[in-house]
């Protein structure tokens, strides 16, 4: 469960219906954002990739396996690590966007 979250954000595109109805029946008042993907993992990540370039996020645990994804993100669109395709990276992607950047993709952050 989810406790003390501002809000979990979840991609519509494919079944975003069926996530948010699920999340619902776990706890009927859990705060869902669907969001909706219209470009690519790799461009998606783009802004991200630079607050971490500048030295602006800083993960408090290891998380071997997203670590794993995140350099297998090649610029350009191309996606070289394990998998498929980078769903963690992308859920990280996702969860930055929302905390870190504006509408139009400019960095803000809260103080510290």
């Amino acid at each position: 469960m989810v406790h003390g979250a501002d809000r979990v954000v979840a991609e519509a595109n494919n079944g975003g219906a069926m996530v948010e109805s699920v999340l619902r029946a776990a706890e009927e008042t859990l705060p869902v954002k669907l969001v909706h993907a219209s470009r690519g993992k790799v461009a998606r990540a783009e802004p991200v990739a630079a607050l971490y370039e500048a030295g602006r996020v800083a993960h408090r645990a290891a998380f071997p396996e997203l670590e794993d994804e995140m350099c297998g993100l090649l610029a350009g669109g191309g996606y070289v690590g394990p998998g498929r395709s980078p769903d963690r990276a992308d859920a990280l992607v996702w969860a930055m966007s929302e905390l870190m950047l504006g509408k139009m993709g400019e960095a803000r952050v809260r103080g510290m």
